[in-house]
C-alpha cells in the first residue's frame, strides 16, 4: 500500500498523521503556524510529502452536524486548491471529520493522557483518526483530485 499522509487543519495548529506500506496510521506531529498563516502550513506538508515520498493526502472536512458545509470546510478546500496548485501532483481526498476529535481524546484518555499532553496533540490524534477513517473506507484506494 502507498504511504498516505492524513491531515487536520485548524485556524493555527495542523494535526499529522501518515500510513505506512502496511496501512498502519501512526502520528506525526501536531503543527504549530501563526493564527491563519495557511501558507506556513502547506510549506510544512509539501516538504513532509517530498521528505516521506508521499503523493496522497487526507485532509479532513469539517462539515457541520446536520452536513452543511461550515466557514472551516470552505477554509479546507481553499487549503486543498492551494496545495494543488504548489504540487498538481498530489491526489488529495476530503473526508468528514464529524466527530473525529472526540473519538481522539476518547483514544488518549483510555492511553491515560494528561489533559494537558492531550491538548498538546489532539489535532495530530485526529488526523490519527481521519486517516484511519478513509483507509477503513476505502482501503486508501480511492482517488479523486
Amino acid at each position: 500500500m502507498e504511504k498516505i499522509i492524513g491531515l487536520d487543519l485548524g485556524t493555527k495548529t495542523l494535526g499529522i498523521s501518515i500510513s505506512d506500506s502496511l496501512g498502519i496510521v501512526h502520528g506525526y506531529e501536531n503543527y504549530v503556524f501563526p493564527e491563519f498563516y495557511y501558507k506556513k502550513a502547506r510549506e510544512r506538508v509539501l516538504e513532509i510529502a517530498s521528505k516521506e515520498n508521499v503523493n496522497k493526502l487526507v485532509l479532513g472536512y469539517p462539515l457541520h452536524m446536520n452536513g452543511e458545509i461550515s466557514e472551516r470546510a470552505k477554509s479546507c478546500l481553499r487549503f486543498k486548491d492551494d496545495l494543488l496548485k504548489d504540487n498538481p501532483n498530489l491526489s488529495i481526498e476530503m473526508i468528514d471529520e464529524r466527530l473525529t476529535t472526540v473519538e481522539a481524546n476518547e483514544r488518549m484518555i483510555e492511553m491515560n493522557l494528561s489533559s494537558k499532553r492531550r491538548k498538546e496533540i489532539i489535532d495530530m490524534m485526529s488526523a490519527v483518526v481521519i486517516l484511519e477513517t478513509y483507509i477503513n473506507k476505502f482501503g486508501g484506494q480511492k482517488n479523486d483530485k
